[in-house]
Order: C-alpha cells, then sequence, then structure tokens
C-alpha cells in the first residue's frame, strides 16, 4: 500500500539481458550539430588543464579573459539589495510573485533615467539578463527565420540559433553554419557590417559598443543599418549591454537615438557591467509598440506570452537594487566604476600599442582586440603561448567566429594591480 501518487507504469522485465542503459528519449539533433562546447567554459577547461600540469603556476593567473566584473557593488546601489532583502523579512512590505514584465516603478526608471522618454514603460520587460533574453527572442522567433550575425561576433547568437533549429551544419572548411548571414566585420570595415550588400536575413543582430571588437558604432552606421533593415523588412535586435562605457561623442548609447529604430528594433540591455551585476542577474528588453510581425501582430505581445508563460518575473530584490543603481547617487556610482575599467583599457591598449601590435577598441569598451603577428600561428596558439609563458588567460579571438582568427581580446574587467602586473608580463615576453 502506498499513500502517495503513483504514476501509470509499463511492466518492465527485471531480468539484466533487457535493461536499458540509457533513455529512450531521441536526441535533439540540434544540439548534435554545435561545435565544441561554449567557448568561455572551453577557456576554463584549458585554464584548468594548464594549472593541473603546472600547479605551482596557480597562484601567478591573471584573468583577462571573460568579461566578468570584478570590483564590489557601490554602496547606494548595494543598499538597495540589502533593503529590497529586508523587505521580505516584514508583514507590511514583504512581496511574493510581481509582474512578470517587471515592477512598474523600475520599467517606468528605465524608460525615464536611461532613454529620456524615447520609450514608454510599457514597452520595457525587466529580466534576469540579455543573455537569457536573446534566448527568449529566438524562441519566439521560431525555426523558420534566417538570422544575420556580425562575424566575429559574441556566441550567443549563433549558437541560440542553432538550437532553435534555424540553421544546416557547420562547414568544416569555412567554419560556418547553413542558413546564417555572416556579415564581415574587418578592420579595413571599421568593425561595422555592410548588411546592404549581403542577403537578407529575417533577424539581424548588432552589438554596440561590440563584443569582441570594441567597436562603437556612430549614429551615421545605426542609422543606414536601420534604413536597410526597414527596406527588407528585417528586425534588427540591438545588443546594448556595453552602452555605459560610451565616452564619445556622436555616438548612441541606444539604438531608439536613431531615427526610424521604434519600425525595426529591438533592444537588449543589462545592468551586468553598468554595477556588478553580473551575478545578481538583472536586464530588460525593449520592445516598441509599434514594431509587427509580418501579419500586422505586434511583436511586443509574443514576446509578452513568452515571458507570461516561461517566466516568473526578476527577483524582488534585485529589483530594488536596480532603481537604486537609477537614481542620482547610484548613477554617479555606475560612472565611477566605468571609469575604472576605461582606465584599464586604457592601459591595455597602450601596453599593447607599444609592443607593436595593431590594436582596435578599448576607448568607448571594456575589451581591446589585438590583431596577431602571422609568427605567432592561430589565435588558439597564441592563448596557449601566452597562457604557458606569462600566465595571462586571453580569449582567441577565433572563439567568436571564423572572422576573429588572427585576433586576441583582452578585457578591462580585472583589478587593476593585475592589470597592471599583466601588462608587464605582456611586454617583457612579446616586445
Amino acid at each position: 500500500m502506498t499513500d502517495g501518487f503513483v504514476p501509470h507504469q509499463q511492466p518492465v522485465s527485471v531480468g539484466r539481458s533487457s535493461s536499458l542503459d540509457m533513455s529512450g528519449v531521441e536526441r535533439n539533433a540540434n544540439f548534435g550539430k554545435l561545435a565544441g562546447g561554449y567557448l568561455f567554459p572551453e577557456i576554463g577547461r584549458r585554464r584548468n588543464a594548464y594549472l593541473e600540469a603546472n600547479p605551482e603556476m596557480a597562484d601567478r593567473i591573471i584573468s583577462l579573459g571573460i568579461g566578468d566584473t570584478t570590483q564590489p557593488i557601490p554602496e547606494h546601489i548595494l543598499g538597495g539589495l540589502v533593503d529590497g532583502a529586508s523587505k521580505l523579512g516584514k508583514k507590511e512590505t514583504y512581496s511574493g510573485y510581481g509582474a512578470e514584465q517587471g515592477m512598474g516603478d523600475l520599467r517606468e526608471k528605465i524608460a525615464s533615467t536611461l532613454y529620456k522618454g524615447l520609450i514608454s514603460s510599457d514597452e520595457v520587460f525587466v529580466t534576469d539578463g540579455a543573455k537569457c533574453d536573446i534566448m527568449r527572442l529566438q524562441q519566439m522567433f521560431g525555426t523558420k527565420v534566417v538570422s544575420a550575425v556580425q562575424d566575429p561576433s559574441y556566441p550567443v547568437y549563433v549558437d541560440t540559433s542553432v538550437m532553435m533549429g534555424q540553421t544546416g551544419t557547420q562547414d568544416p572548411d569555412t567554419m560556418q553554419y547553413e542558413n546564417i548571414v555572416y556579415m564581415p566585420c574587418t578592420s579595413e570595415n571599421g568593425f561595422f557590417p555592410d548588411y546592404a550588400s549581403l542577403p537578407r536575413a529575417d533577424i539581424v543582430y548588432l552589438c554596440s559598443p561590440n563584443n569582441p571588437t570594441g567597436a562603437a558604432a556612430t549614429k551615421e552606421q545605426l542609422e543606414d543599418m536601420i534604413a536597410v533593415c526597414k527596406e527588407r523588412g528585417s528586425i534588427l535586435v540591438f545588443d546594448a549591454a556595453y552602452a555605459p562605457f560610451i565616452r564619445s561623442k556622436g555616438v548612441p548609447k541606444s539604438i531608439f537615438e536613431c531615427e526610424g529604430a521604434r519600425d525595426v528594433a529591438i533592444e537588449v540591455n543589462s545592468f551586468s557591467k553598468y554595477a556588478g551585476f553580473t551575478g545578481v542577474r538583472l536586464g530588460w528588453t525593449v520592445i516598441p509598440s509599434s514594431l509587427t510581425f509580418k501579419d500586422g501582430t505586434p511583436v511586443r505581445q509574443d514576446f509578452n506570452r513568452v515571458m507570461t508563460t516561461a517566466f516568473n518575473g526578476a527577483s524582488n530584490i534585485v529589483q530594488n537594487g536596480g532603481m537604486a543603481c537609477l537614481d542620482e547617487k547610484g548613477m554617479a556610482e555606475i560612472d565611477s566604476l566605468i571609469d575604472y575599467y576605461l582606465e584599464n583599457a586604457k592601459l591595455l591598449k597602450d601596453t599593447m600599442e607599444g609592443i607593436g601590435y595593431d590594436v582596435y577598441g578599448g576607448v568607448d569598451a571594456p575589451y581591446i582586440f589585438v590583431k596577431l603577428p602571422e609568427k605567432l600561428g592561430g589565435s588558439w596558439d597564441a592563448f596557449s603561448m601566452i597562457l604557458e609563458k606569462t600566465q595571462v588567460v586571453t580569449i582567441p579571438g577565433a572563439g567568436f567566429g571564423p572572422g576573429g582568427e588572427g585576433y586576441l581580446r583582452l578585457s578591462a574587467f580585472a583589478p587593476r594591480d593585475d592589470v597592471i602586473e599583466a601588462c608587464d608580463r605582456l611586454k617583457k615576453e612579446l616586445a
């Protein structure tokens, strides 16, 4: 006798000859198309393999690899998180489930403080980060769309396209997937794609300031892209996760600063790099009410369905921290954090240029994209050589797509002392 629910079961023979070594469920074939592991865990695997072989070097490792913030959350913003947590301990301020789209006050503050009224609060979806939102957008777009990506680019755009079944297999010679439009971004074109000269795509992914190249698009470049997307009926997904690093005049922090964007663009963003929220998790996506699918259905309507079905809303505690980010004291603390990382970027850029390399980025972005001399071999070879000789972890450009081969990405998200030490080691070994 049992007191609980007993599910329906088919009789199974207990004989050893009929036992199953695996389930009877077929694997999603799209996952079999993915080339190796995701980039950043692969970097971690290689770093760990090096340390297993060289345990005496553990204290010398400096990471200029993954773009993970290292400075503590500033006092005022931290206070917002603490206050959010304390509210859960009092009956009169306790809150449970909230709106899946985010707290109304935070949506309003994002619209007014960061976008200066260019968007309305009901066009903002508060989430747990831009990376997660890219996959949610992919779920909404479905399997039949063709995507265009910058080459090189953040791996999530390609990998989620593959997972969703939008692509064919990867060509072993070009390292490109069938049914994805790769938009070359090179030093010759300022690392900004010429979409007009390439085949049409349904969805165009564009990141500025760019990961990995560090290039920040001008208003003219973005408005040209918007015009082409509008002419072709493409939706532009604009990744603005590094917007707070922009200091140059004439460089938009949001796609919605550009004419015509509301008719073609979605913007994803995150507090990760703004306020050191990489482990806290808080982001947002903006979908204008005027953006529609081919049949006239508002895109925002379908994304809202994804959110209400598959997401219970960002943490109440974290959203309280987001509110603190966007008041006067919080914005000042964010500026100080960004200034710190930009100074790191300048040190890295100056170092690599002093060695004699061609260097891109590092001005309106926290990433430095270094052109490698042919004598160093491929970018994975350079990664290994630098790790072995200097114990500095970098990111090979090839990890961001075939267009990244021949480059190395350095991240400014490291403590200042580590950046200075890394610069000294790189000068010694590479000069």
